[in-house]
C-alpha cells in the first residue's frame, strides 16, 4: 500500500536532486552543435552557452560524463543517512523524548505506590483493586489514548501552518484542533463515567467476579469512584496532545509529578487515617487525576484559546473517523495480548506467572520507544505540514537511527540483567526459570520493538493513520 510517508518523503529525494543527466551530456551537446556560413565553406562549430562548471577538488575536475554516480535512494545514499551523529536534530528529538518518557513512567510508578497502599488493608481488597483497574485500564487504551495521539498530530500540523500568524489576544492564538480536542474529550470522559459507574455490575461479572466473591463489594465501590475521574483524565490527555503538537513534554511532566505526588500524600490518609479503606484510595486517585488536569488547562490557557468561536463539523468529523481507525488498532494489539496471556494461562499457573513476568518486563522498556515515537510523531508532523520535505525526511532518518540504537542497547542491557530484573517479580525458581527462557525473546525482540514504535509515530506524524491501523489488524492475523 501506498502512503503518504513514502510518497511524499522518500519518493522526494529525487525531485530534489539537481538534473545530473544534462550536466553529463554537456561535451556531448557541444561537439554535435554545427553552423554552416553562406560565405564560407568551412564550417563552425558554435558552443553552446557556458553554465557553472562543477566544483573541482584537489584531485581534478570532476568528470561527469566518464563517471558514474550512484542514484539517490541507494544503499549508499541510505547508509550515509543513517550514519550516528548527534547534531542539533538529534538533541531536539532527545530533548523531547526524555521528558516523555519520563511522565509515561510516571503512571505506573504511582499505580505501585497505591498497589502497595492497599496491599496493607489485606490480600482481598488488593486482588479486588487489581480487576477494577485493568477493567479502567482496558476502556482508557481503547478510547483516550487513540484521542491523545491524534491530538498530537493535528495540533502540530496547525501550529506549523499558522507559524507567524499575529496573536488574537494576550499572546494568545486560536487553533481550532485544540478546542476541538478538548470538547471531545469532555463528552467522551462523561460517557465513560456514566458508562462505568453504571455498568460497574456488568462488567465485574464479565471479569468473573460474582456477586457472592468477597472481591465484589470492594471492586465494585472502587470501580465506581474511578468513573468520576474519567473526565480529568481524558481532558488531561488531550491537553497533553496539544503540549506534544508544541513540541513541549516538560509541561506534561511536571503536572503529572505533581498530581501523583498529591496521590501518594493522600492515600495513607484517606485509607488508613480516615479509615475509608479502597474507597480511600479511589478518591485519593481522582483528586490527584482533578489537578493533573487543572494544572494542564491552566498552562494550556495561557498560548491557545480553549474555547472556539465557532464548531466545524468537518474537523469533529475527521477526529471521529481517525479515532475510529486508531480504536480499531488499539482492540488488535489487545487481542494480541489477551490471546497470548491465555495460551500461557492454559499451561498452568507456574507458566503463566513466568509469561506475566516478560510481559511486564517488556512493556516497561517499551515505554523509551514510545517516547521516542512522540518526538518524532511532532517533530515530522511540523515540517510535513509545511511542505519541508528535506526537513521531514532528515527527522525521519534521524528517529530511526536512533530508535535502532536504542533498541540494541536496550537488547543488551537486558540480555545481560534479566535474571536481576526477573527477581523483583518473584522468588520461585520454577517461575523464574520458565521467565529466564524468555530471555531471547524479550531481549532479541527490543531492535524490531524500537523500530516498530518509531515506524508508528512517524505514520502518526503525517496523519496517516489508515495505515497504522490496518498493519496492525493484518499482524493480528499473522499472530
Amino acid at each position: 500500500m501506498a502512503t503518504r510517508l513514502s510518497n511524499h518523503l522518500f519518493a522526494s529525494i529525487n525531485s530534489q536532486q539537481p538534473n545530473r543527466s544534462l550536466a553529463g551530456n554537456r561535451s556531448c551537446r557541444q561537439r554535435v552543435t554545427v553552423k554552416p556560413s553562406p560565405r564560407k565553406t568551412s564550417t563552425t562549430v558554435t558552443p553552446a552557452p557556458k553554465k557553472p562548471e562543477p566544483s573541482a577538488t584537489a584531485s581534478g575536475p570532476v568528470n561527469n560524463s566518464d563517471k558514474p554516480r550512484p542514484r539517490s535512494g541507494s544503499f549508499f545514499h541510505l547508509r550515509d543517512r543513517f550514519q550516528l551523529k548527534f547534531d542539533e536534530l538529534g538533541l531536539e528529538i532527545l530533548s523531547i523524548a526524555l521528558p516523555a518518557a519520563l511522565a509515561l513512567a510516571a503512571d505506573p510508578i504511582a499505580s505501585l505506590v497505591d498497589t502497595a497502599f492497599v496491599g496493607h488493608i489485606g490480600s482481598v481488597e488488593l486482588a479486588a483493586v487489581g480487576v477494577s483497574v485493568s477493567i479502567f485500564n482496558l476502556v482508557s487504551k481503547l478510547f483516550n489514548v487513540p484521542l491523545l495521539n491524534i491530538t498530537t498530530s493535528f495540533v502540530a500540523e496547525e501550529q506549523a501552518k499558522r507559524n507567524g500568524d499575529d496573536d488574537l489576544q494576550e499572546g494568545k492564538k486560536f487553533l481550532p484542533s485544540v478546542s476541538t480536542s478538548l470538547a471531545l474529550a469532555a463528552g467522551v470522559g462523561i460517557v465513560e463515567t456514566v458508562a462505568l459507574a453504571i455498568g460497574s455490575g456488568f462488567l465485574l461479572n464479565l471479569m468473573g467476579i460474582a456477586v457472592d466473591s468477597p472481591m465484589r463489594g470492594p471492586a465494585e465501590c472502587f470501580l465506581t469512584l474511578r468513573a468520576y475521574g474519567a473526565p480529568a483524565i481524558v481532558i488531561a490527555l488531550a491537553a497533553q496532545g496539544a503540549f506534544r503538537g508544541f513540541k513541549d513534554t516538560e509541561t506534561p511532566l511536571y503536572a503529572i509529578g505533581a498530581g501523583n505526588l498529591l496521590n501518594v500524600v493522600l492515600d495513607p490518609i484517606l485509607i488508613f487515617l480516615f479509615g475509608f479503606g479502597v474507597g480511600g484510595a479511589a478518591v485519593a486517585t481522582v483528586i490527584s487525576e482533578y489537578l493533573i488536569a487543572f494544572i494542564l488547562l491552566w498552562e494550556l490557557n495561557g498560548k491557545v484559546l480553549l474555547i472556539s468561536p465557532d464548531v466545524n463539523g468537518s474537523r469533529i468529523m475527521l477526529y471521529l473517523n481517525s479515532g475510529g481507525l486508531l480504536i480499531g488498532r488499539s482492540i488488535a494489539v489487545l487481542l494480541t495480548m489477551t490471546l497470548s496471556t491465555s495460551l500461557a494461562a492454559r499451561e498452568g499457573p507456574v507458566p503463566m506467572a513466568g509469561h506475566q513476568i516478560c510481559m511486564q518486563i517488556w512493556l516497561a522498556v517499551s515505554l523509551l520507544n514510545d517516547a521516542l515515537a512522540i518526538a518524532g510523531q511532532a517533530l515530522l508532523a511540523n515540517g510535513y505540514s509545511q511542505g519541508s520535505y528535506e526537513q521531514a525526511r532528515q527527522v525521519v532518518y534521524k528517529v530511526l537511527q536512533i530508535g535502532l540504537g536504542t533498541g540494541i542497547a536496550l537488547g543488551f542491557v537486558l540480555s545481560i540483567g534479566f535474571g536481576t530484573f526477573s527477581s523483583l517479580f518473584s522468588s520461585d525458581s520454577e517461575v523464574l526459570e520458565i521467565a529466564q527462557s524468555g530471555i531471547l525473546f524479550v531481549a532479541g525482540s527490543q531492535p524490531m520493538n524500537a523500530l516498530a514504535f518509531v515506524i508508528d509515530g512517524l505514520y502518526y506524524g503525517v496523519s496517516d493513520f489508515s495505515y497504522a491501523a490496518y498493519s496492525m489488524v493484518c499482524s493480528q492475523f499473522l499472530y
